[in-house]
């Protein structure tokens, strides 16, 4: 199924030491770093620069794609939308934000005969 949408080499001449179905075995294998995946699948650096080679030109996303839209064609695929709030969460600045609209702050009454208390105020009702 692979094999159709991979894409064709363009270079003649000597053929290639490690089969792509090896390489591409080495990549899925990817659950360890690089340079710790079996030689079975080749060397590492080489799985490596094809899946980095196939990443930069787009590859992986057009088999991506080609696979899950022949899977959707047969069914195959659920479309479920799930949303977890848990990870909704507001910025930390959020939290203390001023509000505007009908809900104030009331400010303590001031009545207009009450002394004054500072030695400026004295001086200036003076």
């Amino acid at each position: 199924m692979l094999e159709l949408l991979l894409p064709k080499g363009k270079k003649p001449g000597r053929p290639p030491i490690w089969t792509r179905r090896q390489l591409i075995d080495g990549i899925r294998f990817r659950v360890i770093p690089w340079r710790d995946m079996p030689a079975e699948y080749g060397p590492w650096g080489r799985a490596y620069d094809l899946f980095r080679r196939w990443q930069r030109n787009g590859n992986w996303q057009r088999i991506f794609t080609e696979r899950q839209a022949r899977a959707d064609a047969k069914n195959l695929i659920t479309w479920d939308l799930n949303v977890d709030s848990t990870v909704c969460r507001a910025h930390q600045h959020a939290a203390g934000a001023r509000k505007r609209g009908t809900c104030r702050r009331s400010r303590p009454a001031v009545s207009q005969s009450s002394p004054t208390t500072t030695a400026s105020g004295a001086r200036a009702a003076a």
